[in-house]
């Protein structure tokens, strides 16, 4: 009997005691794939209302949320710096592009055009939270002894070390470089004989891929040379927009503005800025000049769709690799529509033609062609904004941005103000690591995080203002006004102050009717150039002179070599005649006098 309650007791207490503690396994950090598009305008993309067939993008997009008040800087690498270490770009080293730096900036701190030390990458930051870090695309975010992909955090990059490149062939697009120097894991590398751009940086990217284990996060960053001049594309993608553009860009233009309308993009009464001089009117052209110059804007449609269909095969791929259900995408532009011309310089017509470009309709887009947009296109393209790259007006800074993936809303549409340097702290935040890292310079980038999942309507309150400047180029956004400088060759360097929930095209200047709130805003760019260490352009200062000053020095370097063997060859020759001479007028002397 004993022993029978002993055994009941035991029973109890078994059936009292706790359950042994369940483990449940911690959700997998998610992939990160970064897509970034290279001159795209803020309507580009057809999701966005573009003329161009992005499926792929816009599947995306319909899998996320898409931005419609996202701003980046008006030139590529400040924007890449801002995207990759989350900071703003004169903290990061590149405040501007080498290519229009000013000699008085230059070694500048926060103008050394390179990534400075201490500041960290989004690669640096997720490989210490265990993730792959992988890029292919162009980098162009300095050229010196460590300053290449592999130094700052990537184990497996394929790089383009330079603003931009020929999409078909291992060769310049301009003069400012001697060469394509594309890097692998730092070291010089050659293109295969079937390149062009968007395929092979996506199978670069796919190789990268398959050489890791399964288990391992990645961060796939992607940094395509599509649409950045030269413009080119395959002819069948090419193909698709035959006469799309015939019509001209004004009325292209007109026809993006009534689009943003119906999306709701922009208020019902807004108004368009003209096309005004010293851009042309479509109607100025000469036929055969609008049928070549809407052939043009074809390739530059052809170029966006190629790119697209090449980011479909990353994205089977991940589906086919089991990756897919647990991988972040993120899709933006670096800045806005190029307006470079290639047809108005002679100096680069003559470059053309020893480097193997032509400019005519022959094979347009294809090997060979050198393909541009041009100013008038790149405002018909920034539509329903206001100017284009280079300057600090809506069409110069304000991009496509999606964010799409696991564990986010879909098709979810967000009109709060967002910047380039956030997408580093969000994508940290996603994968719920630490937002610093020991001995990095912390980021000045907001978390998205709260924004995507609803519990914030906005990161950015009303009072507080973004900052934006490249090269003298600057806006200031607080709230629904923004006061902005654009500078020579497209600007004049005048601030001016605009309500972007009524004029978001800035056709009519605020200055006089609000100058209270203009002296705020411009005391709001102040102390940010006093926090962040902006310097100011030199007085004259003009973007597209200091291309050509820099590419002349650039040239007389490369060419050195030759200059000096052509000097020392035509002074020996020089020498060779006047000693022949002495010679043959030595020996006439010699045979008179015997005469």
């Amino acid at each position: 009997m004993f022993r029978s309650a002993v055994m009941l007791l035991a029973g109890l207490f078994w059936l009292a005691a706790p359950a042994p503690a369940q483990t449940v396994d911690a959700p997998a950090p998610p992939n990160f794939v970064v897509l970034l598009i290279d001159d795209a305008a803020f309507m580009d993309l057809g999701v966005y209302g573009g003329e161009a067939r992005t499926p792929n993008i816009d599947a995306l997009a319909a899998a996320g949320s898409m931005f419609t008040r996202y701003y980046t800087s008006p030139l590529c690498s400040p924007s890449r710096a801002m995207l990759l270490t989350g900071m703003d770009n004169h903290l990061t080293g590149v405040s501007t592009i080498p290519e229009v730096l000013p000699k008085e900036h230059e070694g500048k701190p926060g103008y050394t055009m390179r990534l400075e030390p201490g500041v960290a990458t989004l690669a640096e930051r997720l490989k210490s939270l265990g993730y792959r870090t992988l890029m292919s695309g162009k980098w162009h975010l300095g050229s010196g002894e460590g300053d290449l992909p592999s130094s700052h955090g990537f184990d497996r990059s394929f790089a383009l070390d330079a603003s931009g490149a020929d999409n078909w062939e291992d060769k310049s697009y301009m003069p400012y470089y001697a060469d394509a120097p594309w890097y692998e894991d730092g070291a010089p590398a050659k293109l295969p004989d079937d390149f062009y751009s968007s395929k092979f940086i996506v199978d670069q990217m796919i190789t990268y891929l398959d050489e890791g284990a399964d288990e391992a996060p990645v961060f796939a960053y992607l940094a395509f040379q599509a649409v950045h001049i030269p413009v080119q594309a395959p002819a069948e993608f090419t193909a698709n927009y035959d006469g799309v553009y015939d019509a001209g860009w004004d009325e292209v233009r007109r026809a993006r503005w009534e689009r943003a309308k119906a999306q709701g993009f922009i208020p019902e009464g807004a108004a368009l800025a003209p096309i005004v001089a010293p851009l042309r009117p479509w109607t100025s052209l000469t036929p055969d000049e609008q049928k070549l110059y809407a052939a043009r804007m074809e390739v530059n449609a052809g170029m966006i769709e190629a790119m697209d269909f090449h980011i479909g095969r990353l994205v089977e791929h991940l589906k086919a690799s089991g990756r897919y259900d647990n991988t972040v995408f993120v899709i933006t532009s670096d800045n806005g529509p190029e307006p470079t011309r290639g047809d108005d310089d002679r100096r680069l017509k003559l470059w053309m033609d020893m480097n193997g470009y032509h400019l005519g309709p022959e094979r347009m887009g294809e090997q060979g062609s050198w393909g541009f947009i041009g100013p008038e296109w790149a405002m018909a393209a920034a539509s329903p904004h206001d100017k284009f790259k280079f300057l600090g007006s809506e069409g110069g800074i304000r991009v496509p941005f999606i964010l799409a993936g696991a564990g986010l809303a879909e098709g979810a549409r967000i009109d709060a103000r967002a910047h380039v340097a956030d997408i580093a702290p969000t994508l940290l935040a996603l994968a719920g690591g630490p937002s610093e890292l020991a001995g990095a310079k912390p980021m000045t980038g907001r978390s998205l995080l709260p924004l995507l999942r609803g519990e914030v309507d906005a990161v950015y309150a009303p009072g507080e203002a973004i900052v934006i400047e490249v090269s003298g180029n600057a806006a200031v956004i607080r709230g629904d006004h923004k006061l902005t400088r654009n500078q020579k060759p497209h600007g004049d360097g005048v601030w001016r102050l605009y309500d972007l929930s009524k004029d978001p095209g800035e056709t009519e200047d605020l200055s006089a009717a609000l100058p209270d709130l203009r002296t705020q805003l411009l005391n709001e760019y102040v102390a940010y150039g006093e926090r962040v260490g902006v310097l100011e352009v030199p007085e004259g200062y003009n973007s597209l002179a200091e291309v050509t000053r820099h590419a002349i020095a650039r040239q007389s370097e490369q060419y050195r070599p030759f200059l000096i063997g052509g000097a020392l060859f035509l002074i020996a020759l020089i020498g060779g005649a006047v000693w022949l001479w002495r010679r043959i007028r030595a020996r006439r002397g010699g045979l008179n006098s015997g005469a």
